[in-house]
């Protein structure tokens, strides 16, 4: 783990994933990456270890989902941590805050915003493909 710590740490990624495929180094912002290798490399995450920028509840469900084995996050989510904890997978983080703000730092993040409600990955899957949808459309 310590390994890909100081790799999210001196590369400035948002994510760093070390598996039976090696290490991949996540640039996107969000979920995003998290949320491609899911649908399209899902043996990428299956078993990996994860270090993780921000982990909010949509990259924990992902997560939770994948199968990966341990999480370290500079910043995780009260509901992301009880996510991860619930599909006993073991999580150390820096620092514990009640939700993910958002980039403009006005408000919570609309991902975990639209997680709201929502209590097993199965269950947020669909918000997060919803979201990762309207995301792109918008950048398109």
């Amino acid at each position: 783990m310590e390994q890909i710590k100081n790799i999210l740490h001196e590369r400035q990624c948002s994510c760093v994933v070390k598996g039976t495929a090696g290490i991949t180094v996540c640039t996107q912002r969000g979920v995003a990456d998290l949320y491609d290798l899911y649908t399209n490399r899902p043996e990428v995450l299956r078993g990996a270890l994860i270090a993780d920028k921000v982990v909010g509840k949509g990259a924990a469900a992902l997560m939770a989902l994948a199968g990966v084995r341990s999480v370290w996050a500079d910043i995780i989510s009260t509901p992301a941590l009880t996510l991860l904890r619930e599909a006993g997978i073991p999580t150390d983080f820096m620092r514990e805050v009640p939700y993910i703000i958002n980039r403009s730092r006005t408000g919570r993040c609309p991902l975990e915003t639209a997680c709201d409600g929502l209590t097993s990955p199965e269950e947020i899957y669909p918000a997060i493909t919803k979201f990762i949808a309207a995301m792109r459309h918008k950048s398109a």
